[in-house]
């Protein structure tokens, strides 16, 4: 059926263009049509040309009404052969024709319903967006790429999509654009797991070593290049010689660069049609379901989904290693760079778990040994202890008997060996992620890699108020004055301290919470209440805190995106590390301002009787019976655990629930057609869109933060990590591989920012320890007690409570803890442990950092077996794309000889030698 153009400019076409191999280039007056697959080249349809003037073109469209059904085989056009490297997908709600208007309106291509007149605000941006996305596709169509369009509709609303082939020519060009990397010979495959090497060696069997099908080969590598074709494994196979990973690579290139419209206006690429509502989705297809087919099947004919869900994503699979070679082949470098560390670091760890469940069982052991404790407990009435707050009364130091022995568990010689071990652990974790992060790099072809001049971002093409030619392209660019960008960010900043003094108030106001929950428990009278108040009301303080840090939280990252929107970050890399810096500085003090505060500042400024210190006329808080390491321990399970669990539940349960909302979405429109097989590009519209990984990689990056800086206090925190993190992995893999629309591959050499944020965190970490240990804990106090007076502690109570001064007069008798004399003065022994404990940080942190620039030495970022295989690969790159093959075949021995392309030959692989 034919119909001039000049009736569907607002439409989209469904035809599509195939631009002919070997054909000269066509403009973009010129159209093809795929029937079933099948290409009709543009010197075919000369006799369909345009009207009399040139103006109007003549479009040949596709009877989707065919009687002839084609049968569905995969992700493929309906020839059949032709893959799908990418589908872009649009939806257009049909109008119903009203009396009076029936003559206004008229049908466009795709089933909308277009006002001629565009006398509306709705009507005129349908029609832009039907606009856009005509000249969109005919800039594909100049390109080379292949379309082929389907249609599900009902009365309301028809969803287009609009499948999309990379023929072999076009690849080979962005191939060597985008440097992709070439096979030059297969090697062996390298065993990446310290842990099986080490139980190999010892002749240990492997639990967590399991076989996976269809392993995707190593090769050394080089950069492609079309002249040097010949040289590469298996180019005589056009139809396998780049995987589906990097044909979408490939695709994606291209519309990310492509014109839609003007381009001074920068309406450049998908992304910001994406944006603009003309595409409702854009993305590469799974390769089919991941559900096990009912029938026997061999492992070696799952697709690479199913392998994914099979070895990896299924909840029974946690002590398996996991198929990182196959994550990479499937989710591209910078997806599978995200799950190799978090690996990586569950398996790290699991020694500090391990270490920490012992420190703690020895507490557990040593509880009834704590000679200070049985002094509590057998004190009877002989420690009189002043009152709490102004209206409670005087308690017997007995009756905290059962704390002083539960403080003893967080507040033992073994839990400051514990806080040693995690700072070591911590830089020595880091130091070898490195060499991990540099093997992979080399195993994922990526070692080399380099970001290349990044596109502006949509976002910011849109907003630009100027256009500049950039110099290094050449090419004229939106651009935004750096004074004026500078200006932003720093009134940004002020946005970011504005913040930060919220979560101070709500600090505050948490803390007062806290003392009238303790008021009250005293007032009742009870005496488990009054001995439990301070318990009480820190749980119960941790849980409000809790949920106003999870509810700001929430806000702030919606207010930091707006902000680094506003700040105009020209590329998406520098939009990306603005707003991970804010987001993560505003988490920081959002989650651990708390902690902080019980740790470091939590009965410091409590003074004593006759002259308390006080906030907005309340007392400041003293710490409780059993110490501030158990109350920090406390809000540390709260707050790290809690986060934990309510995280887990939103990641199981809220893509589940967008999930179903799409397919329900999409099952209206199906209709009858639903009882039909579903097709692939409509089963991948169901799922849920990919957000990335910033969600994920934050809260590993808080949860390392919570198990070094503070884990003197909470020796089981690695412990919960560890089960937390064995959940978390399954709840990601299952994620990705299963309610995920598939993500466009993205390379990576390795984790990015977050390394940095990581080692920031481990210095952070070992001077929090110093302090917590030497200020907040009681070991050297009791150290230094067990040095001038006694090595068994005895008397250590008595010595740490002072009398109260002799003017208070409300208990004269009563005691406190303080070493203060009758006056209120500091005692000597005050001052000398003052002196022992700033020796200690000192001490402390300068060994912590001495043996880590001692591992950094020690341990090279790039093991020696992997330089030797880069040495290699240049080698071979080199030999591969030289220039003079005979004078080289020459100089190794051998006369000239010819082999066939990628064809294995004793002379072939003597060529590239030993590969072991």
């Amino acid at each position: 059926m034919l119909r001039k153009g000049s009736e569907l400019q607002r439409g989209d076409r469904e035809v599509l263009l195939d631009l002919g191999d070997g054909e000269q280039a066509q403009t973009t007056d010129s159209y093809g049509s795929l029937q079933n697959g099948v290409s009709i080249p543009p010197r075919y349809l000369s006799s369909a040309t345009a009207n009399e003037d040139g103006d109007d073109r003549v479009y040949f469209h596709l009877n989707t009404r065919c009687n002839q059904p084609v049968p569905q085989r995969g992700n493929y056009f309906r020839d059949g052969k032709t893959k799908i490297d990418f589908v872009l997908v649009w939806e257009i709600r049909s109008r119903r024709k009203r009396r009076g208007k029936a003559k206004s309106e008229v049908t466009g291509d795709d089933g909308e319903n277009v006002p001629t007149e565009e006398n509306s605000r709705s009507g005129r941006k349908k029609a832009k967006l039907a606009q856009w996305r005509e000249k969109f596709v005919e800039n594909l169509e100049s390109v080379g790429l292949l379309m082929e369009k389907e249609e599900t509709a009902n009365e309301k609303k028809t969803i287009h999509f609009l499948k999309i082939h990379a023929p072999w020519d076009v690849l080979v060009y962005y191939a060597e654009e985008l440097r992709l990397r070439a096979p030059l010979q297969a090697q062996p495959h390298l065993d990446l797991n310290t842990s099986a090497r080490v139980l190999s060696r010892l002749c240990i069997p492997n639990v967590m070593k399991e076989s996976v099908p269809n392993r995707p080969l190593d090769y050394y590598t080089c950069a492609f290049r079309k002249s040097k074709m010949s040289r590469f494994l298996g180019c005589e196979n056009h139809e396998t010689y780049f995987n589906n990973t990097q044909r979408q690579r490939v695709v994606y290139e291209i519309l990310a660069g492509a014109v839609y419209g003007k381009r001074k206006r920068a309406e450049v690429g998908v992304e910001r049609l994406v944006n603009e509502g003309a595409y409702s989705a854009a993305f590469p297809l799974h390769e089919g379901p991941f559900e096990l087919p009912k029938y026997e099947i061999s492992p070696d004919e799952l697709n690479q989904r199913q392998v994914l869900y099979y070895y990896w994503a299924r909840w029974w699979k946690w002590c398996k290693y996991q198929p990182l070679d196959h994550i990479r082949e499937y989710f591209g470098e910078k997806i599978a760079f995200y799950f190799a560390w978090l690996g990586f670091y569950t398996a790290w760890l699991l020694p500090a778990a391990v270490m920490g469940t012992l420190v703690f069982v020895s507490g557990v052991m040593s509880m009834g040994s704590n000679t200070p404790a049985k002094e509590i407990c057998d004190s009877g009435g002989s420690y009189l202890m002043c009152p709490l707050c102004k209206t409670c009364k005087a308690w017997n130091m007995s009756d905290i008997c059962t704390m002083a022995k539960l403080g003893y568990l967080f507040d033992h010689p073994g839990t400051v060996f514990f806080s040693v071990f995690m700072s070591f652990w911590a830089v020595t974790f880091l130091e070898y992620w490195k060499r991990k992060m540099a093997t992979l790099a080399h195993h994922w072809d990526c070692m080399d890699f380099h970001e290349e001049e990044e596109r502006p971002r949509p976002e910011f093409a849109a907003m630009a108020p100027t256009m500049e030619q950039n110099p290094v392209t050449g090419v004229k660019e939106p651009y935004f004055p750096e004074k004026t960008r500078l200006s932003r960010m720093f009134t940004g900043s002020m946005v970011i301290i504005m913040m930060m003094c919220v979560v101070m108030i709500f600090l505050v106001t948490v803390v007062m919470c806290r003392g009238i929950i303790s008021v009250m428990m005293f007032r009742t009278g009870s005496p488990v209440l009054r001995t439990e108040a301070g318990t009480i009301a820190n749980i119960s303080g941790s849980i409000v805190n809790l949920g106003l840090i999870l509810l700001m939280g929430r806000v702030y990252t919606a207010l930091a995106e707006q902000l680094t929107k506003w700040e105009m970050h020209r590329t998406q890399t520098q939009y990306e590390n603005a707003f991970i810096f804010k987001v993560f500085i505003f988490q920081f003090v959002n989650f651990y301002s708390s902690p902080f505060y019980v740790a470091f500042l939590k009965g410091r400024f409590v003074g004593y009787p006759t002259n308390y210190g006080t906030l907005f006329g309340m007392r400041n808080e003293d710490c409780g019976p059993g110490g501030c390491l158990i109350e920090l321990a406390q809000q540390l399970f709260v707050i790290m655990v809690g986060k934990q669990l309510i995280n887990n539940i939103q990641e199981f349960i809220l893509p589940k629930v967008k999930a179903w909302q799409q397919k329900r979405t999409l099952a209206k429109v199906l209709g009858n057609k639903k009882s039909q097989e579903p097709r692939r590009w409509e089963e991948d519209y169901q799922l849920v869109e990919c957000e990335g990984l910033f969600e994920e990689y934050l809260e590993m990056v808080l949860q390392f933060g919570f198990i070094t800086i503070f884990v003197a206090a909470f020796p089981l925190a690695p412990l919960f990590a560890l089960l937390n993190n064995w959940v978390e992995i399954r709840l990601d893999a299952h994620k990705f591989v299963c309610e995920y629309r598939r993500p466009v591959a993205e390379r990576a050499q390795n984790i990015g920012v977050w390394f940095n944020i990581l080692e920031a965190l481990s210095h952070l970490s070992v001077i929090a320890n110093a302090f917590l240990i030497a200020f907040t804990s009681e070991f050297l106090p009791r150290l230094l007690y067990q040095y001038k007076f006694d090595s068994d502690l005895n008397g250590y109570v008595n010595f740490t409570l002072a009398h109260a001064p002799l003017n208070y007069t409300e208990y004269s008798l009563c005691r406190y803890k303080a070493f203060r004399d009758n006056e209120g003065n500091h005692t000597l022994f005050f001052w000398e442990l003052l002196a022992v404990r700033l020796s200690f940080i000192i001490a402390f942190e300068h060994v912590v950092f001495f043996v880590l620039r001692a591992i950094d030495w020690i341990v090279p970022d790039v093991p020696e077996s992997l330089e030797l295989k880069i040495k290699r690969e240049r080698y071979l790159a080199k030999q591969a794309l030289a220039e003079n093959q005979e004078a080289l075949l020459v100089s190794r021995g051998r006369g000239p000889a010819h082999t066939t392309p990628g064809a294995s030959s004793p002379g072939h692989d003597a060529s590239f030698g030993n590969m072991s």
